[in-house]
């Protein structure tokens, strides 16, 4: 199978550096897409471009801009950006190294895979693959892609590496003001033993593949009955418990969590166009 790279360059870290290829680790092409349609005639609708005061536009008369004040706009031409693009280094460069249990996962972003450029940087690659692997070290650097600079930590991952891209830390709002309502209490003790017993009977390894997108599923049954002429199920909303008493919740979880039930791997679904092939087959 043919791999598309996103990005091509080198690895630097100090005086070391060595070429890599990017990856885009998350892709979509299994995420179900709906379209707008019209319902007489069912022709898919394409939204065209318009000004709420001269109506529709041709794509030229069209351009960016800010929002400085509530309902004031400065326009923004292509000119302008090519002011501020950057050059691209092609080079990830780690500027230092972080303790992996040091990296808050609210700065993640996306992640991509790395890989060496070539069989002839193996090596090299290798070397420092074990090394962070060894002491359970991230690299922080930058990375410039697509005219523009990212934050990115580079952490060792199964024979590779993966690169994370993060949000800088003005990207995010500040947790205080939605914590700030949460008061402080002492923690009966009984109740916080159950609390760790819950934890301790639920906890097993992390296999993802256990756990399925239902909404996806749901969505591809309903596609299904759809294409088949037949009425898709009604999924029945699950009536919610209330806890009367913390105590007692914490007594009846921790005896039905005993021990960890099995999730069994449902076989995979097929996919709506192959319905409507073997459909059109019949």
């Amino acid at each position: 199978m043919a791999l598309t790279t996103t990005w091509k360059g080198q690895l630097k870290i100090s005086l070391v550096s060595f070429p890599v290829r990017l990856y885009t680790a998350v892709g979509s092409a299994k995420k179900l897409a709906l379209n707008q349609l019209h319902k007489q005639c069912r022709s898919r609708i394409h939204l065209d471009t318009c000004c709420p005061k001269h109506g529709k536009l041709a794509r030229s008369e069209i351009t960016k801009g800010y929002e400085y004040e509530k309902g004031k706009y400065i326009t923004i031409e292509q000119e302008d950006l090519e002011k501020i693009k950057l050059q691209s280094t092609r080079t990830i460069e780690v500027i230092q190294f972080v303790n992996q249990s040091e990296l808050d996962p609210v700065y993640i972003d996306a992640a991509y895979y790395v890989a060496p450029d070539g069989p002839m940087t193996q090596e090299a690659f290798r070397i420092v693959h074990k090394a962070m692997r060894k002491m359970k070290k991230v690299g922080i650097g930058q990375i410039t892609m697509h005219n523009r600079e990212y934050l990115v930590a580079l952490k060792a991952y199964q024979k590779g590496f993966l690169l994370i891209r993060l949000h800088y830390a003005q990207e995010l709002r500040n947790p205080q003001a939605y914590f700030e309502d949460i008061t402080d209490g002492q923690v009966p003790k009984d109740q916080l033993q159950l609390a760790e017993q819950l934890l301790k009977n639920k906890t097993a390894s992390f296999d993802p593949l256990l756990f399925k997108d239902r909404y996806q599923d749901s969505l591809l049954e309903v596609i299904k009955a759809k294409i088949e002429g037949i009425e898709p199920s009604i999924a029945v909303e699950e009536e919610s418990v209330q806890v009367l008493n913390l105590m007692e919740a914490l007594k009846a979880s921790v005896t039905k969590s005993v021990k960890m039930p099995r999730m069994v791997k449902k076989p995979a679904a097929r996919t709506a166009e192959r319905v409507l092939k073997q459909r059109k087959r019949a």
